[in-house]
């Protein structure tokens, strides 16, 4: 039975979409520094200054060439298959796939979902059910066709004959948003490459006249070629399917010499001892505010999917004067597409090497169970299923009150935040300091007045338990890392200290 759901998912969308950026709007560190434009800001501007009117395109098109034209959606029309679960959770999906279409710039005209025991092998969802979306798209004038699902080459290739329109998956569709939304060199080179390994298995031919080039040039090849080289030579899928890997190669080589970098880094924190805390969650969960409010970082917010792919490290303070690290990672959704987690690979190890993982999940979600299993489970192709999890429920000022009892119940131990209004952020500050690991030895040490460099690196590095003003230096008692230990060998006060400490410290 082919079910419609109307204008619903778009006019849902659209609804959450207006809620949500209210309470997502970017609000100023708490030193109040307004008047300061962050580079987050700048790249919204940017992200929004230049925009297509539709209606106003001459270019003729050809559904023969979909892979090859640049993936622009338009007016598209949802289409999703029902296998298991319940309705809702089948809704809940063509929602996020609304979402995720109007994140690429489309305008969602109807969403229908057709009920199934798995999805049809030749048109995905059934050849019958083909006429009736034919007919939908007919009536609503819309170019694109969207389906909540990876399709293979066959039912791609065949939905688009039946239809006359643009067929597009929901990998592709993820795909395209992620080429919008990347900034940097690496993240760039990571989404070109999921991408070409996405359309290698899916390229076809672009018409007759292109389809095979001739055996050779000149005297050794076509049709006049010598003995042995005449005839058809290589066809341009070939040459089209060698070229992509000769790409995909060359970037994979890049992308391991950008990961030099990452791991120069990472191991510069470790030898330091420096604690990493990794920022996880569902997409649109507020990972970004969350790292502006705790750290004033100044990252781009926009309430859309995968507003941000590339990982910002911030350094923060706890109240003991030790210093650690907060990553905020890309965003993870239902069905993440195998090539972006594969070419995310690096960057999505920075949460593996983590020391703890704030697990953000949006509040206000219809689902946020579904959003903690989705992101568990992306989180556990990585290794990182098995590192300690806080998690924080985000947008609690949006929330209904019943919403968050429940949320209670679910998960007691989880942090209650919200990055808009400032709600909660000490209790999760606290509740991040009490995870952070602690250094392994415990050293007694009195430092002369003129080594206040080993202090403050003490204060940093180390956890301090006390603290005494001696005439010959100050007696700390702290826990340190193993190279930090070693330093404060030669300045080891001992146990016989113990007594002038509690006079000291009665000073």
């Amino acid at each position: 039975m082919l079910m419609q759901t109307g204008n619903a998912p778009a006019k849902d969308i659209t609804d959450r979409s207006r809620g949500l950026r209210d309470q997502e709007t970017f609000l100023p560190y708490e030193d109040d520094e307004l008047d300061a434009t962050t580079t987050g800001e700048f790249e919204l501007s940017e992200r929004q200054a230049l925009r297509r009117v539709p209606g106003l395109s001459t270019e003729l098109s050809d559904i023969t060439e979909v892979e090859y034209r640049q993936l622009r959606l338009e007016r598209v029309v949802l289409v999703g298959v029902w296998t298991e679960g319940t309705q809702v959770d089948a809704d809940n999906s063509l929602t996020e796939l609304a979402a995720l279409a109007e994140t690429a710039g489309s305008q969602v005209l109807e969403g229908l979902i057709q009920r199934r025991n798995r999805p049809d092998p030749a048109t995905y969802i059934g050849r019958g059910k083909v006429d009736d979306l034919s007919a939908v798209v007919l009536a609503t004038g819309a170019d694109t066709v969207i389906c909540d699902g990876e399709l293979s080459p066959s039912q791609l290739r065949n939905l688009e004959q039946r239809t006359k329109v643009k067929v597009v998956d929901r990998t592709a569709l993820i795909l395209d948003i992620f080429a919008q939304h990347a900034k940097s060199r690496e993240g760039k080179a990571q989404v070109e490459l999921a991408q070409l390994e996405y359309l290698l298995p899916r390229l076809r031919g672009w018409g007759e006249t292109l389809s095979r080039q001739t055996g050779g040039s000149g005297r050794g090849g076509g049709a006049g070629g010598g003995v042995g080289l005449r005839g058809p030579g290589e066809t341009k899928l070939e040459t089209d399917r060698r070229r992509i890997r000769h790409r995909i190669a060359r970037l994979r080589r890049e992308i391991k010499s950008m990961t030099t970098v990452r791991q120069t880094k990472r191991a510069r924190r470790t030898r330091n001892a420096v604690p990493a805390v990794a920022i996880a969650g569902y997409t649109n969960a507020g990972k970004s505010s969350l790292l502006n409010r705790l750290t004033g970082a100044g990252v781009l917010v926009e309430n859309a999917l995968f507003a941000t792919l590339d990982p910002t490290t911030r350094r923060a303070t706890a109240s003991d004067g030790r210093l650690y690290t907060l990553s905020d990672t890309v965003g993870f959704v239902r069905h993440l597409p195998h090539q972006i987690v594969e070419a995310f690979r690096s960057t999505l190890e920075e949460v593996a090497d983590a020391d703890l993982v704030v697990h953000v999940v949006d509040g206000t979600h219809p689902d946020p169970e579904e959003q903690v299993r989705a992101v568990r489970e992306v989180l556990a192709e990585v290794g990182a299923d098995r590192l300690p999890e806080l998690l924080v429920v985000n947008k609690i000022d949006a929330a209904d009150e019943e919403t968050l009892l429940r949320l209670k119940r679910l998960w007691p131990e989880a942090v209650l935040v919200s990055a808009h209004s400032g709600r909660g952020i000490d209790g999760l500050r606290e509740a991040v300091e009490q995870r952070l690991p602690r250094p392994a030895v415990e050293v007694r040490a009195v430092l002369p007045y003129d080594r206040g460099d080993l202090v403050a690196r003490v204060h940093r590095q180390g956890e301090v338990l006390s603290t005494a003003h001696l005439p010959e230096g100050t007696l700390l008692h702290v826990r340190v890392g193993q190279a930090l230990a070693a330093e404060l060998v030669p300045y080891r006060a001992g146990d016989r200290l113990t007594s002038e400490e509690r006079v000291g410290a009665g000073r």
